[in-house]
């Protein structure tokens, strides 16, 4: 039996073909994440270690958590500094600072993005050099006016010792003077990032306070070991610093990138599934085909004394080969895979470190257990299918139809699965956390619509008969052959179902969440332009400052964040321009009034106060940055959103109370409204800074959708595998039905049908199926994404419905193109069918 079923795989090398396809597709996806993602947080993880290479102790500042006291944040100054360096154990001691530093090229663009773009300082040693930061070119940096710069960077910018760079640290734009050039083994500048180096005293004036660091490294001496060393350095820790050493901090790295790559490969992974399942109808219905061909075969070998297991087993033999050798080439693709999505995110300009491709035993293992498993699986049901036909009626040639019991039983199944999944989905949609029970409700309906495909191809394809018909004699054809055998049409447009089910319903999401935030930006923002850092790091109060009394400027103001203890809690505070602020904003109070913020007065949003019990006129206690207390009276609750949320008073009243202020954003009104000239004004005040950005309505939407934006596109691209599957699917459906109608085709050939006419059955019979299953998928869609609106609207009052009836069409025409394109192949081989040959074919 197994030679048998070897020799049988070898006879249907083509036919196969078509799921060891469907299956390497999905294999390659998922050892292709797998790849991707392993070789990515290995660089990044060997990156970060670098970093702690020259680190054996490092203390730090325990008040910068976010469950910190407001006034505990302890100070690291020099004199620990000193009393760090001679503790025993210790080599060395070095006091860093760092923040976000943008560097401009020479043509006014900054080189590199985000955090990955910084500034620290260089920390001579006592023979006067920086060990960490070895000089290439040119000296290190002394003096508020100079600087060094990493290799790269200064590379990439064409830079040399001794030219005048334009920078930027928190807002207005500084002119430092190049001084050296160094290498470093800093993982962020390996991954593409830059770093400047100042003077220590110019870094804590730039991103700290004079005299103060961010942390503390310690070197420990030979034979010392990091953990004694720890125990020597918490002996004179401040109130509220921590000490962590080197390996800890690794540890601690490793697990954060590790954490952050999970939820990429969670969902990269849910896409590669998506295209496994859908390859499973594939795989069932090319089995079912073979088990077709070969009825008699399996008879004869019934009769000859074979048992039904050693029938079933040799059909599963078969699928295990298939699988093995699917398995293995997937393998070999996702290995590609992997690397070129590496090269991709490389030559797009994301931050990639240097590092070998890890292909991982784990996930070898994986890829050839999850090909074999799937394709076994799906092969079970022909193969235990085949075993039960009795050999006389199989050498008769009688196949087994379904029963009128059976599908009974399988339409109630399905309408019950149907019901209750809508009922769920329905109920959900009433509940303020209803995101479990929508799933569930969501897996439910997707399954008995699944069970129920067979009874729905009858009446939904019926409905395309009188299209069909203009087709002539094809035409009518084309729909009986549709219909002909409902399972097997069901299995095809189901696997095209599922795919547009996700687009569409993700498409009508992503839509309608785009116009609830414009809406919502447009309502609660009168200000014009909104001017913040493009890393997202704080600005300088200079900015707000410049922006007030920039030509055409009738209202601005900035907005600050400072912690606070109220209730036992940490809150946020948000300082505003009080006497603006009502200009700048449109906000729609539930209770009290905007008013003017002065002095204890303040509002919050209601979420924030049904938390927290307040109202308007109740007096709250709090406790500021510095530790002082006062008392805040609530002037007004007002509806918050994305754009504007948080306990809102005056930045006179906030101010006194920060050592070091800065704002994150500030809002500004033009006379004449945002206009390319009034923006160009700003742009030309702010010294045509490359690290600030200025957005208009329009942008501080988009930045707010981004997120949605950018999963929509993954979702396309993505999916676009998943319709690939199905064109597979529908080659396999078509020459299947081929196969099966030979002497049927042969007949009608024989009676005058034409070539030309058989092709053209073929197609329809492709547009039909391929129609079918876009139809069912964009109608599921769509209710998915009006269900999941009504749960989104709970948390976004603006969320508006947006039906995107323009893509849809285009999903349907891509389902129709499907269609198309999978019949050329059957269409060419049933046209060139031997009539004679054909209709003495058994």
């Amino acid at each position: 039996m197994f030679r048998t079923a070897l020799r049988n795989v070898l006879a249907h090398k083509a036919r196969l073909l078509m799921t060891v396809l469907a299956v390497m597709l999905g294999v390659a996806f998922v050892s292709g994440t797998l790849v991707f993602t392993s070789t990515l947080s290995d660089a990044l993880q060997a990156s970060s270690r670098k970093g702690f290479d020259n680190v054996d102790v490092a203390i730090q500042r325990g008040g910068n958590r976010a469950d910190a006291a407001p006034g505990a944040r302890s100070a690291l100054d020099a004199k620990l500094l000193d009393r760090a360096a001679h503790l025993p154990g210790a080599a060395s001691a070095t006091g860093t600072i760092s923040g976000f530093t943008a560097i401009a090229d020479k043509s006014g663009a900054t080189i590199g993005n985000g955090f990955s773009t910084s500034g620290s300082n260089y920390f001579p040693g006592h023979d006067g050099t920086d060990a960490r930061y070895p000089m290439r070119s040119g000296t290190a940096p002394k003096g508020p006016h100079e600087f060094a710069l990493d290799a790269r960077t200064a590379d990439r910018g064409g830079y040399k010792v001794g030219d005048t760079v334009r920078i930027s640290v928190d807002g207005p734009v500084r002119e430092q003077k190049l001084t050296g050039v160094f290498t470093t083994d800093d993982g962020a500048v390996g991954a593409g990032g830059s770093l400047a180096l100042f003077d220590t005293a110019t870094a804590q004036q730039l991103f700290a306070a004079p005299g103060q660091f961010d942390e503390i490294d310690i070197k420990a001496a030979p034979g010392t070991s990091q953990t004694a060393l720890k125990d020597a350095v918490e002996k004179v820790l401040p109130h509220g610093a921590e000490a962590t050493t080197g390996r800890e901090l690794a540890d601690q790295q490793a697990k954060m990138i590790a954490e952050g790559m999970t939820g990429m490969k969670t969902g990269l992974l849910a896409f590669a599934g998506i295209s496994l399942f859908v390859g499973v109808f594939i795989i069932a219905n090319t089995f079912t085909m073979l088990v077709a061909q070969r009825t008699k075969e399996l008879a004869l070998m019934r009769a000859v004394g074979a048992s039904r297991r050693q029938v079933t087993r040799s059909v599963l033999t078969e699928a295990f080969v298939v699988g093995a050798v699917a398995a293995v080439v997937g393998l070999a693709a996702g290995i590609g895979i992997g690397a070129g999505l590496r090269a991709l995110m490389g030559a797009t300009g994301a931050t990639v470190p240097d590092g070998p491709l890890v292909v991982s035993p784990s996930t070898v293992v994986i890829a050839l257990v999850v090909g074999i498993v799937v394709t076994v699986l799906a092969a079970w049901l022909p193969g235990r299918r085949a075993a039960k036909i009795p050999p006389v009626a199989a050498m008769n040639s009688v196949h087994a139809t379904a029963t009128t019991k059976s599908l009974v039983v399988r339409n109630t199944i399905g309408a019950l699965f149907a019901g209750a999944g809508t009922a769920a989905v329905l109920v959900a949609t009433g509940m303020s956390d209803g995101k479990a029970t929508m799933g569930g409700g969501a897996a439910l309906l997707l399954i008995g619509v699944f069970v129920l495909t067979p009874l729905l191809s009858r009446p939904l394809i019926a409905l395309a008969s009188p299209v069909l018909r203009l087709f002539g004699i094809s035409g009518v054809l084309a729909r009986q052959n549709a219909v002909r055998n409902p399972r097997r049409t069901a299995a095809t447009a189901s696997a095209l179902m599922i795919g547009l089910t996700l687009i569409t319903g993700l498409t009508v999401i992503a839509g309608s969440v785009q116009q609830g935030i414009d809406k919502m930006a447009t309502s609660a923002l009168k200000a014009d332009y909104v001017v913040s850092m493009a890393s997202r790091s704080p600005l300088s109060p200079d900015v707000a400052k410049t922006l007030a009394t920039a030509d055409g400027v009738t209202a601005s103001s900035p907005l600050r964040n400072s912690p606070s203890r109220i209730g036992g809690d940490v809150e946020y505070l948000t300082g505003v321009n009080g006497k603006d602020f009502g200009k700048l904003t449109q906000l729609d109070f539930t209770a009290g009034s905007l008013g003017t913020l002065h002095g204890d007065r303040a509002v919050v949003d209601d979420s924030l106060a049904k938390e927290k019990g307040w109202h308007a006129g109740s007096r709250v206690p709090v406790t500021f940055e510095d530790g002082k207390q006062g008392t805040l009276t609530i002037g007004g609750v007002y509806q918050g959103n994305q754009v504007i949320r948080g306990l809102l008073l005056d930045n006179g009243t906030l101010a006194p109370h920060q050592k070091h202020a800065t704002d994150m954003q500030v809002m500004v009104k033009t006379a004449h409204g945002a206009t390319p000239e009034a923006k160009e004004s700003l742009v030309k005040a702010l010294g045509k800074n490359p690290a600030i950005t200025i957005a208009d309505k329009k942008d501080v939407s988009n930045a707010i959708a981004q997120t949605f934006t950018l999963l929509l596109n993954m979702v396309y691209g993505l999916l676009a595998m998943a319709v690939i599957v199905a064109v597979l699917g529908v080659i396999n459906t078509l020459a299947m039905s081929v196969f099966e109608r030979s002497q049927e085709i042969g007949m009608l050939r024989a009676i005058g049908l034409d070539r030309r006419g058989i092709k053209r059955m073929v197609r329809l019979e492709s547009l039909v199926i391929s129609l079918f299953g876009g139809v069912l998928g964009i109608g599921l869609g769509a209710f998915f994404g009006w269900a999941a609106g009504e749960l989104i609207g709970g948390s976004l009052p603006t969320y508006e419905l947006v039906m995107p009836w323009g893509r849809m069409a285009v999903f349907l025409a891509v389902a129709a193109l499907v269609g198309v394109l999978a019949a050329l192949w059957p269409a060419r081989r049933a046209a060139k069918l031997n009539m004679l040959q054909a209709i003495k074919a058994e």
